[in-house]
């Protein structure tokens, strides 16, 4: 991994000074998906051709193999239709990723090239529609005339080439998008958090929303507010079927909506397995026709945002159970009653949120109450400070179920236990082992964890703060004033022994008329300290 994203890194300075994170991001990843698309056609032809990998072991091996197999009649119209059978597309070989790469290395690449292959893709299969559309081969910024244009993407095709995205494993590829998007997140600020959830806080989600579904032959998993599509694709780490996982997610931003979708791709999910929309999950609902409740929902929805809380939404079968709505200037309990909503009465639901909708009042209090009467929140889960990008508030990840037979509530207070670094703190693998041990086990651990009964709760006004259930306070330790006052009494005996040693030396010195003023002076010093 260190040797894949040291090369992305590489390949990114080519275009870190002309554009800025945001920009470049868009670049490097629509050339890593392309990358992937041609290397991936190339394997499989050598596969359908019932030729060996290791008589073809480069690209342009693959290449002329392919070239030579579309030139027989009778063997061309079946390779391109077992092609997208197979893997849901084909590209000619004058615009696989190798043939152009060679180009770039002899300085014949042009720039119409690329163009026509995105084009040729996103017209020719659905699933590519758009998402190449952040790519834009004519914007100034890569260069001021076409020529510029050209050099620039030639370099970053040259740095691009060596990597292997097939040989490490399908999820390899996946981490390289999550690397970029890392990447541009910790230049790019606030923004980045919208849509990229720290690694090590998706993985402590899925595990959570896994457990107890384990052995689901069908399961399905919906993110609402998905960015890039990485928190729930995690959840097949942490079951025993995962290429049965079918992945439903909707996002706001285009160019995010459109990135999550090459995610998927990337990590190998087949097309009739991917189910995305790109709207606004608040404002109307998604999804609506079957499926439209799902094994298990993950969301990190942007924190405290606005929405319309306009009246009709009190009509709205997602809301109208909890009597108010969300306020307008802090959507968090309509994302959470949203994903709760689509939530399977046998599933787990996971979200991140700020620590606000733990104890504020007014409308946020009434559903909130409602929440706990009926036995939806499981869990509560303090998250340090400074995990995610663009924020250092800490955070909660709340386990919501439906249809539990107590209300009581675990709490959970890990803000304490974390790795300190530079830019952002990050959990080790045993702080997010702690939190689903003790989350597993449902069991009070002494300033970690406290299962809350129901009347406890409601004795706190159901106020949910963290630090009401769960005493992280050091008592510090009783002050022992025997031994501090034997400690200064030793101290100063050391200093009348030192200052007397001092006075011996000084005393015994030999000096000059010019000296003897100063050290008349120090003698002077220790005789009225005596």
């Amino acid at each position: 991994m260190a040797e894949l994203n040291k090369r992305l890194f590489s390949a990114a300075d080519n275009l870190r000074s002309k554009m800025d994170a945001s920009e470049y991001k868009n670049y490097l990843l629509g050339l890593i998906f392309y990358k992937y698309l041609s290397d991936r056609l190339l394997v499989n032809v050598v596969e359908i051709a019932d030729e060996s990998l290791e008589d073809y072991d480069t690209a342009d091996k693959q290449t002329q193999l392919y070239r030579e197999l579309l030139q027989d009649d009778d063997v061309k119209d079946d390779l391109i239709e077992t092609l997208v059978d197979t893997i849901g597309f084909d590209i000619e070989p004058e615009y696989l990723f190798n043939v152009l790469t060679n180009q770039a290395k002899q300085n014949t690449f042009q720039l119409n090239d690329l163009t026509k292959a995105f084009n040729d893709l996103s017209s020719k299969y659905d699933q590519f529609t758009g998402l190449f559309d952040d790519v834009d081969l004519t914007s100034k910024k890569l260069g001021s005339d076409a020529q510029q244009r050209n050099i620039t993407i030639t370099e970053v095709i040259k740095k691009l080439d060596p990597i292997d995205l097939l040989g490490h494993g399908g999820d390899v590829v996946g981490d390289a998008y999550e690397f970029l998007i890392s990447q541009f997140a910790s230049e790019a600020g606030k923004k980045a958090g919208e849509f990229y959830t720290p690694h090590e806080v998706s993985v402590m989600m899925a595990r959570i929303a896994a457990m107890g579904q384990e052995d689901k032959r069908l399961f399905s998993v919906y993110d609402p507010t998905m960015g890039s599509g990485s928190l729930m694709l995690n959840i097949r780490n942490y079951i025993n079927y995962p290429d049965s996982v079918k992945y439903h997610g909707q996002e706001l931003n285009t160019t995010t909506f459109n990135l999550a979708k090459m995610n998927l791709i990337l990590h190998g999910v087949d097309k009739e397995d991917i189910r995305l929309s790109n709207g606004d999950t608040l404002n109307k609902d998604w999804p609506t026709d079957e499926p439209y409740t799902f094994d298990a929902v993950l969301m990190n929805p942007p924190y405290s945002a606005k929405w319309s809380s306009d009246d009709t939404f009190l009509d709205d079968s997602r809301f109208n159970r909890y009597g108010r709505l969300a306020p307008k200037s802090k959507a968090d309990f309509a994302f959470l009653l949203h994903g709760l909503y689509h939530l399977k009465d046998s599933g787990t639901m996971a979200i991140v949120l700020p620590h606000g909708v733990l104890f504020r009042g007014a409308a946020e209090g009434i559903i909130r109450k409602k929440l706990l009467e009926d036995g939806n929140i499981d869990a509560v889960i303090g998250m340090p400070s400074n995990l995610f990008f663009g924020t250092s508030i800490p955070t909660t990840v709340i386990i919501l179920k439906k249809n539990r037979t107590t209300r009581d509530v675990l709490f959970i207070d890990a803000s304490h236990e974390f790795i300190k670094g530079k830019n952002q703190n990050k959990l080790s693998g045993e702080n997010i082992d702690k939190v689903v041990e003790t989350y597993r086990k449902r069991e009070d651990v002494e300033k970690y964890a406290h299962v809350a009964s129901f009347e406890e709760i409601k004795e706190n006004e159901f106020n949910l703060n963290i630090p009401r259930y769960v005493d992280t306070f050091e008592e510090e330790e009783p002050v022992d004033m025997a031994a501090i006052g034997a400690s200064v009494k030793e101290i100063r005996k050391e200093q009348t022994e030192l200052e007397a040693s001092l006075y011996e030396m000084i005393s015994s010195l030999q000096y000059g008329e010019e000296n003897e003023e100063w050290i008349q002076g120090a003698l002077e010093v220790f005789k009225n300290e005596d």
